[in-house]
């Protein structure tokens, strides 16, 4: 990968484990993934909604099916590029815009926007959470709703193992992982094997308590609404599997 440059802010990472990020299994869970997302964010049809960091505009295109005014944003031309084709392809009008999560901002412009699949927490400096997060609160119209959905702190710590490997899109992917900075960082070393090739990545990200996100949104101006550990709506405890949170401008 490109030296200077922080793993985020790489095409060639992305590039690689996209066939990871939008695996055949994942796209046939987007329908249900945004039956929630909607009664999730309280929207209807026609409603503007904006997914911040889009990748290959999964949920852009579903929102986009079912009638809503969907503005995707993503860094990565490759995968804009391939929304774009898919959604030509089916006659689905789809914004898509090219453009770093930290300097995106469209004053009162959406109703909705979600950032989903542990989008957020990538920047070495936490002050660049809080940009991201106030740009999301001026782009909201009053009234309207983020909805932010990652890996949780208290999750993580619960099922955290130092090693792991798995099979997936015929490529077999190790995972070494470690924590760091008293669990405010997370440092992650995947090996990539496909076709006899070998690719070494690293990974880390800045990860989230309930609190410390709550906590995060309303510091920007947000009236935090429920807090969950799925998107189907399920408590936010020992058992969750995800940390989702709603949080609405006033």
């Amino acid at each position: 990968m490109a030296e200077g440059r922080p793993w985020y802010d790489q095409d060639v990472f992305w590039e690689t484990v996209g066939p990871l990020l939008f695996s055949r299994r994942r796209l046939e869970q987007t329908p249900g993934e945004v039956d929630q997302i909607v009664a999730l964010l309280g929207v209807g049809p026609g409603a503007r909604v904006l997914d911040l960091c889009c990748g290959g505009g999964r949920h852009s295109l579903e929102l986009a099916r079912r009638g809503f005014l969907v503005t995707g944003v993503d860094r990565t031309r490759a995968y804009l590029d391939r929304a774009v084709e898919r959604a030509r392809a089916e006659g689905l009008t789809v914004e898509f815009v090219e453009a770093d999560m930290r300097e995106f901002c469209r004053p009162e412009s959406f109703d909705g926007a979600i950032n989903f699949f542990t989008s957020f927490g990538y920047f070495e400096d936490p002050a660049d959470d809080r940009r991201v997060v106030d740009n999301v609160f001026r782009s909201l119209k009053p009234g309207g709703v983020f909805l932010l959905e990652m890996m949780g702190k208290e999750v993580l710590a619960r099922i955290f193992r130092e090693r792991d490997w798995y099979e997936q899109e015929g490529m077999i992917v190790l995972e070494e992982r470690k924590v760091t900075r008293n669990w405010g960082w997370m440092e992650n070393r995947w090996i990539l094997l496909k076709d006899g090739q070998r690719t070494d990545l690293t990974v880390s990200h800045r990860p989230y308590s309930a609190v410390e996100l709550t906590s995060l949104l309303a510091g920007s101006g947000f009236e935090v609404t429920a807090v969950h550990g799925d998107v189907a709506g399920s408590p936010y405890d020992h058992q969750a599997r995800r940390l989702v949170v709603l949080a609405r401008r006033p």
